[in-house]
């Protein structure tokens, strides 16, 4: 069921694609970046209509919304929020959200197949050690509850991140 990858997460021939964008929804950096150019401009139309819309403030940390996938492979992209590392407070149940969040909308939409980057681990700090170990136990523990969902893939920029999913799947 949870599968790991070493590549572009703009390339997976997935139901969802899950990105790590920023609370604005409007295309950023990173993952975020990424998936909005290639995605093509449908994307970015879709996340204004949202804005526009229901979240007109933004989406919130943890929270997870689709659009359309635009371009990409995927059916869809599940846009999720995740949290700014801190040293002196654990965000970490805001991390597992945003797996656990990501995987229900997907689950809504009835999709099979899921490909997740590394949440939160570039521009906002979180290391990756800690942040593959919630990942894997959020997508573990709420993909079993699925109905639909058969497969999570994360796709690794990295070899450096594919090691500490690898460390995190095999002590799971």
């Amino acid at each position: 069921m949870i599968e790991l990858v070493l590549g572009d997460i703009t390339n997976q021939d997935v139901d969802v694609v899950v990105n790590a964008a920023n609370s604005s929804l409007l295309g950023g950096s990173g993952v975020d970046g990424a998936i909005h150019r290639k995605g093509g401009p449908e994307i970015l139309a879709a996340c204004r209509e949202l804005r526009a819309g229901h979240y007109g403030g933004g989406l919130k940390t943890g929270h997870a919304v689709a659009t359309t996938a635009g371009r990409l492979p995927a059916k869809w992209v599940v846009h999720t929020v995740g949290p700014v590392w801190s040293a002196t407070e654990d965000r970490s149940p805001a991390l597992a959200a945003c797996h656990r969040n990501s995987l229900e909308v997907a689950a809504d939409l009835g999709a099979r197949t899921v490909a997740f980057p590394a949440i939160s681990t570039g521009v906002y700090g979180w290391p990756l050690d800690s942040a593959a170990a919630i990942a894997v136990s959020a997508v573990a523990e709420q993909a079993t509850d699925s109905p639909t969902i058969t497969a999570v893939r994360f796709v690794l920029f990295d070899q450096f991140a594919y090691d500490a999913f690898a460390r995190a799947l095999g002590s799971h």
